[in-house]
C-alpha cells in the first residue's frame, strides 16, 4: 500500500519547498539581505564544511551575514531541493534536503517556526571529483585479461606495506590506533589518502582489551556503527570490552589499513619552510622518520590520565594505580579498597571488586550525574537509536544528522524533558541513592547527560548495576570529603576520620587532549592550540566564553596542518567523515578558506 502524506504533511511540505526555492534563488543572486529575511528574530545555522571549511554554528542573523559575506562568493550553491516529505512537530516543520557547491555534494536538516528558519545545518558528503571508492566507484578487484606483469591483490598489499613510510612518504600520520584512528583511517582510505596509524599496543583493539575486566559499552549498539561496515543485526545490546577489541582489529585488517602497531611516536615537530611534519617513531625497536603534509592526534578524548598527588602517597605499601591501569579485581578478594571517584569507572570498577569478594568503599568528592541504562535508552536515546529508530527508516547516519542539527545553544532546551521524565520515573531509585549520602546532580542547568559530557567529558555514570550496591551500603560510600593524607596503610580524610586500605583506584579523570600534544610535540604547541574539547558553557569545568563548538574538534587548529580526533564511537564515527574531506580536499590542492577559525581562550 502506497503511503498518502497526511494533510498536515502536505502543508509542511509544502511550506518547506517553497522556503528551499526562495533561499536557493537567493543565494544564487548573492543577495544578503534577502537570505537573512528568511531566517527568524532567533536562528542558528550549523555549517560541517560547505561554508566555511570548518565545523560552525552562525547564531542569530549578524553571525549569518558576516559568514555570507565572507564566504558566498567562493561557495556557488545551488540546488537545494527537499528530500522525502517534510514533517510536522508541534509548531515547527522538519525536513531533510540536499544541495551543492562548487566543489562537493551536501546534506542538510531543517526546522521552520512560522516560515521561517529556526535551525539550519549543512553538511558536505562528497568531493565531487573525488568521490570515496565505494558503490558506483568501488574498485574492481580482479585484472581480467592477460598480463606477464600481474600483480595480485595480495603482493599489492605487500608491496604497500613495504614502501609506504620508507620510500613512500604518507600524507597523513594519525597517532593513536583505537576507535577513533581506525575510524578514520577507514575514510582516508576510501578516499585514497596515504595515511600511517601509530600504535603503540600490540594488536589492533588492545586499548580496550588492556582496560578492566568488567568494561563494556555504555551505549547500545545502534549508535556505537563504525564507518561502512556495521555491527551485524545479532550483535549485543552493550558490547563486552574484548569483543569490542575484537571487532576493531578484524576492521583494520578487513579495511585494508597501514596499520604500525608495536610503534610508539618519540616526537614530533613541524618543519615550517617544507610544510610537513618530522614525525620521529620506534617501531619494533627501530628508529624511523615520518614526513607526513598533516597530522592526527587520536589519542583519545580522555587525554592524559589525570592522577592527583596527595601528601604521602609515596610511602603507601599498597597499591595505586589510575582507572586506565586497573587490569581487574581477581587478586583483591579479601582486601581494603577505595575508589577515589563517583563516575563511571568508579562505579564499574567498585561493582567487580565487590564481586570479587573485596571491601570496597567509594570517596566521592563531588556531586555526581546518575541515570539508569534503560530510562538513557527509552526516554533519550530510543527515538534515534534503537531498533524501532531503524525500523521507523532512520539509519544510523540519517539519526547523526539529525543529532547535530540541534545547535548547542538550544540542546540543553531539547535535553531538559528527557531527563524531566527520568526523575520522575525513577524517583525512588534516586531518592534510595540520597538517603545512603550519595550527591547527585543532573548538570548545571539540570539539562543532563550528554551536555555534562560535551562541556566536560566527565560527571556522569550510566547506571547498569552498581548503583544498587551504593545504596544498599554494600559499597561503601564517603561523600564529601577529600583525602588529606596518605599513610602506608590508610588514607586520612578531609573530615580527621582514616580508612584503611591495600589499593587506591583514582578513578579521576583525564586531562585535556592538548596534553599529548605537549608530551609529543612541544609545549608551546600545546599552548598555541589551547584547550581540547569543552563549548564554553561557563558551567563547571567548561569555563567561558560560548565558543558554539567543541574546541579544536575534527576541524582546523591554530597550529597548521595539525588536528584533533576523539569521542566516544558515535562521534568518531560521524565526524570522522568531515575530518577525512578535510584532509582529502588539502591533499588534491583544493582551496580551502577557513571562516571562523577559533580563538584560543584557554590553554589547558
Amino acid at each position: 500500500m502506497s503511503h498518502i502524506p497526511t494533510q498536515a504533511q502536505q502543508t509542511a511540505t509544502a511550506s518547506v519547498q517553497e522556503w528551499l526555492r526562495d533561499f536557493d534563488a537567493a543565494l544564487q543572486a548573492q543577495d544578503i539581505e534577502r537570505v537573512l529575511s528568511l531566517f527568524g528574530d532567533e536562528c542558528y545555522w550549523r555549517d560541517f564544511l560547505t561554508f566555511t571549511w570548518n565545523l560552525k554554528t552562525c547564531e542569530g542573523k549578524d553571525d549569518i551575514q558576516d559568514m555570507l559575506n565572507a564566504t558566498l562568493t567562493n561557495i556557488q550553491p545551488s540546488n537545494w531541493q527537499l528530500e522525502g516529505e517534510a514533517t510536522q512537530n508541534g509548531d515547527v516543520y522538519d525536513a531533510w534536503f540536499t544541495f551543492e557547491t562548487a566543489v562537493a555534494s551536501g546534506k542538510g536538516y531543517l526546522r521552520l517556526k512560522e516560515g521561517k528558519c529556526w535551525t539550519l545545518l549543512t553538511t558536505m558528503q562528497a568531493l565531487n571529483d573525488y568521490p570515496e571508492q565505494c558503490n558506483h566507484h568501488r574498485p574492481k578487484g580482479a585484472e581480467h585479461g592477460a598480463n606477464k606483469q600481474r600483480e595480485t591483490w595480495l603482493e599489492a598489499r605487500e608491496r604497500e606495506e613495504a614502501e609506504l613510510g620508507y620510500t613512500q612518504q604518507p600524507y597523513c600520520v594519525i597517532i593513536g590506533g583505537g576507535q577513533g584512528g581506525i575510524g578514520l583511517g577507514a575514510r582516508l582510505r576510501q578516499l585514497g589518502v596515504p595515511t600511517i596509524i601509530i600504535e603503540r599496543n600490540e594488536r589492533a583493539g588492545d586499548s580496550w582489551r588492556n582496560r578492566y575486566k568488567s568494561l563494556c559499552l555504555h551505549d547500545p549498539v545502534w549508535y556505537d556503527h563504525l564507518p561502512y561496515i556495521p555491527f551485524p543485526d545479532n550483535w549485543p545490546v552493550f558490547t563486552p570490552k574484548d569483543k569490542v577489541g575484537d571487532w576493531l582489529e578484524m576492521y583494520t585488517k578487513v579495511m585494508e589499513l597501514n596499520y604500525w602497531s608495536s610503534t610508539e611516536c618519540q616526537n614530533a615537530s613541524y618543519d615550517e619552510a617544507a610544510g610537513e611534519w618530522v614525525v620521529k617513531v620506534k617501531r619494533h625497536g627501530e628508529e624511523v622518520t615520518l614526513r607526513p603534509k598533516q597530522l592526527v592526534m587520536a589519542t583519545g578524548m580522555s587525554g592524559m590520565p589525570n592522577v592527583p598527588t596527595f601528601p604521602g602517597a609515596e610511602n603507601f605499601e599498597g597499591e595505586q594505580q589510575h582507572s586506565s591501569q586497573h587490569s581487574g579485581p581477581d587478586a583483591y578478594k579479601g582486601k581494603k579498597c577505595v575508589i577515589v571517584g563517583s563516575n563511571n569507572s568508579a562505579h564499574d570498577i567498585a561493582a567487580a571488586l565487590w564481586e570479587h569478594d573485596a571491601d570496597v568503599t567509594m570517596l566521592q568528592r563531588s556531586s555526581t550525574h546518575i541515570v539508569k541504562s534503560d530510562s538513557l535508552m527509552e526516554e533519550v536515546l530510543g527515538p534515534l537509536y534503537s531498533e524501532e529508530a531503524v525500523a521507523s527508516g532512520l539509519t544510523h547516519e540519517k539519526a547523526d544528522l539529525v543529532f547535530a542539527s540541534i545547535p548547542y545553544k538550544v540542546l540543553p532546551d531539547f535535553q531538559r524533558p528527557a531527563f524531566e521524565a527520568i526523575k520522575k520515573r525513577d524517583a525512588e531509585f534516586y531518592q534510595k541513592l540520597e538517603d545512603a549520602g550519595f550527591m547527585l546532580d543532573f548538570g548545571d542547568d539540570e539539562s543532563g547527560l550528554f551536555l555534562k559530557y560535551l562541556r566536560r567529558g566527565s560527571g556522569y555514570y550510566i547506571d547498569v548495576g552498581a548503583c544498587d550496591l551504593v545504596a544498599s551500603g554494600d559499597i561503601k560510600l564517603r561523600s564529601g570529603v577529600g583525602i588529606e593524607h596518605i599513610n602506608p596503610h590508610s588514607i586520612t580524610l578531609t573530615d580527621g576520620s582514616e580508612l584503611d586500605a591495600d589499593l587506591i583506584v583514582y578513578a579521576t579523570g583525564y586531562g585535556s587532549m592538548n596534553g599529548w600534544a605537549a608530551r609529543l610535540i612541544s609545549q608551546e604547541v600545546a599552548d598555541k592550540v589551547g584547550k581540547c574539547w569543552g563549548l564554553g558553557s561557563d558551567t563547571t569545568k567548561d569555563p567561558g566564553p560560548w565558543e558554539g563548538e567543541l574546541r579544536n574538534m575534527w576541524k582546523p587548529t591554530q597550529q597548521e596542518a595539525l588536528w584533533f580526533h576523539g569521542g566516544n564511537l558515535h562521534q568518531s564515527r560521524h565526524y570522522s567523515r568531515y575530518l577525512a574531506l578535510q584532509l582529502k580536499a588539502r591533499m588534491e590542492g583544493l582551496d580551502t578558506p577557513v571562516y571562523g577559525l577559533q580563538p584560543v581562550h584557554h590553554r589547558a
